[in-house]
């Protein structure tokens, strides 16, 4: 998976209703990180230093940067075959100095003679085994199994798919121990458009310990989450926070407020848009926090170059 450093400014813009699964792997776009259109290359500036995301022209991530100052960064390389991923590289950079000791290298090797099997083998640059997986779907493109192998042994994820009076549940079990359930159903409010509503419950040491249900529009944008934690004595999940969502007729991210008890905390998301007919947003601004985020973005043309905006 990307690193959550690289994603950080980007956090409430990647709303749709693909739950991120455990350990599943994920290739990333262009609607990932917020961006339309034909996007080569995106630069932006944050409170903690700096990133760049550069993409195919079918939209898929091909390379991230993170600069945490000019001496020290990350980086991480994707490369394809028939839009399949089949190598990740994430390579460490400390005093201009590449840092073996914590860089990864991801092989995948793509099985589709009978269902779909992936294998990823991970190595540390100094050739150290580190991990494989084996995902393995069914015949209907549905990972049904991961298979953990290192150097502590084996250790089998199993995701068992159940569907009852309209809702679709997803297990996962650790060597049958639970770890997540993700549970999917429609509601269809009386003279009000219908909602996608998401409940993920988490499991520790096969007990429960968490949950959190999202709502989201038909359109795939998250407008609440209501986060629960459990009562172990009174054996039953008890809300805490919950977060509304606004959007602009764009589409854009306007308004977030979360509540707790009798606190209250608002925050708005101000603009300022490119001047490409795919009108991303190249500054925003965070109040009453008064920060801010930009954004410069290079699109392909037809003919294979690129222009700024």
């Amino acid at each position: 998976m990307i690193k959550k450093s690289h994603i950080i400014f980007l956090t409430v813009f990647i709303i749709t209703f693909s739950t991120v699964k455990s350990q599943e792997i994920q290739i990333f776009t262009i609607k990932d990180f917020d961006l339309k259109g034909h996007v080569k290359v995106c630069l932006v500036n944050t409170n903690y230093g700096k990133e760049e995301y550069d993409f195919n022209k079918s939209g898929l991530l091909t390379k991230s940067v993170t600069r945490y100052n000019e001496a020290d960064y990350d980086v991480v390389h994707y490369k394809y075959g028939k839009g399949k991923l089949l190598e990740k590289r994430a390579e460490s950079y400390r005093d201009n100095t590449f840092d073996p000791s914590t860089s990864i290298a991801h092989f995948y090797e793509i099985d589709s003679t009978d269902n779909l099997k992936i294998k990823e083998r991970i190595f540390s640059y100094d050739k150290q085994f580190l991990d494989q997986y084996i995902y393995v779907y069914d015949e209907y493109g549905d990972l049904i199994s991961i298979q953990r192998t290192n150097n502590d042994g084996i250790d089998i994820t199993q995701i068992e798919y159940k569907k009852f009076k309209g809702e679709n549940t997803v297990t996962y079990l650790l060597n049958e121990v639970p770890l997540k359930s993700i549970r999917t159903s429609t509601l269809k409010p009386k003279n009000k458009p219908a909602q996608r509503i998401i409940l993920t419950k988490e499991y520790l040491k096969g007990e429960e310990s968490g949950a959190f249900e999202e709502v989201f529009n038909m359109e795939g944008k998250l407008i609440a989450q209501q986060e629960f934690e459990f009562n172990s004595e009174l054996k039953k999940f008890e809300p805490t926070t919950r977060t509304t969502y606004e959007y602009d007729e764009k589409g854009a991210l306007i308004a977030q407020t979360a509540k707790r008890g009798a606190g209250i905390i608002k925050k708005e998301y101000i603009y300022q848009y490119d001047n490409s007919k795919f009108g991303n947003w190249i500054k925003q601004i965070v109040t009453p926090d008064n920060t801010y985020t930009t954004r410069k973005i290079t699109y392909y043309l037809s003919d294979t170059k690129a222009v700024e905006e």
